[in-house]
């Protein structure tokens, strides 16, 4: 009987999770199926009555998108702007980790609290401060000044994370490692990055989504020649109101490259989220 109990038990669960998923899903769906009427089949009726008219459906609007030397543009300049950020953050973000877990020097701990006190810090603060140091620099309104006030405002969460990530490592495993004659360096690339990979993953997947999501920072600091996908899509939206042949495979598009990146690193970021739950 406890058997039975514990797979309809498991049934009920798993059926409850799809239909979640499913819902969860359902906009996404819409938005791909909207994606591939024109302007006047949407218009119409709504994207559910492909269903009984497959005919409309075409890539036309993707074709038309890809030809939009604009919309184009702004892809790789969110390309542009969210690699190298992510991986900026990742790499200073985990060697000042390392630094604040395991190695002893002067003011260590007033330093890291800083850092934790930086988190608080509202990014809405620094957008004029900053603007205004980024033009006496000539970054203003470029990738680079975006791509750095990016990196500064992940940082602090980021050596946060990983910190405390690597404080967690057995203290007997470095010092086995040092008795053995190896740098800091050595210990730092060959055992402590291995064993920190899901919580790397973690921050990589997390700071990814956030800048090729962001508008906010894009819309202050990037000109014409370097707005992302979010402010082109958004000045689309002002300029011409309902062109949804063109809003919807864009916003598609924009959303399709961090679900790939998500289910790409999953089992890594699972394995992140976990870290430390259990002993």
């Amino acid at each position: 009987m406890s058997a039975v109990r514990r797979v309809l038990g498991n049934a009920v669960v798993q059926a409850f999770l799809v239909v979640i998923g499913l819902v969860w899903m359902t906009p996404l769906a819409g938005l791909f199926l909207s994606s591939l009427r024109s302007a006047e089949e949407t218009a119409e009726g709504g994207w559910w009555t492909v269903f009984t008219s497959p005919g409309e459906l075409s890539f036309e609007n993707y074709s038309a998108l890809l030809g939009n030397a604009g919309i184009t543009q702004a892809f790789w300049n969110t390309v542009l702007i969210s690699v190298p950020t992510t991986v900026l953050v990742v790499v200073v973000a985990a060697l000042a980790g390392y630094a604040f877990a395991w190695l002893d020097f002067p003011g260590r701990e007033p330093v890291f609290l800083v850092v934790v006190a930086l988190l608080v810090v509202p990014v809405q603060i620094g957008l004029l401060p900053v603007a205004k140091l980024f033009g006496q620099l000539g970054l203003f309104g470029t990738i680079p000044g975006v791509v750095l006030f990016h990196v500064a405002y992940g940082l602090p969460f980021a050596v946060f994370l990983l910190r405390n990530y690597f404080a967690e490592m057995p203290k007997e495993m470095l010092e086995a490692a040092r008795m053995d004659g190896g740098s800091e360096w050595r210990i730092f690339t060959r055992l402590v990055l291995p064993v920190g990979r899901p919580a790397i993953a973690s921050l990589a997947i997390f700071q990814f989504l956030w800048v090729w999501n962001d508008m906010l920072v894009a819309l202050l600091f990037a000109d014409s020649s370097a707005q992302p996908l979010t402010v082109q899509l958004q000045s689309q939206i002002r300029q011409f109101g309902s062109n949804i042949d063109v809003l919807a495979p864009g916003a598609f598009l924009s959303l399709v490259v961090p679900v790939v990146v998500f289910f790409a690193f999953q089992r890594h970021f699972v394995q992140g989220v976990m870290a430390g739950s259990v002993k």
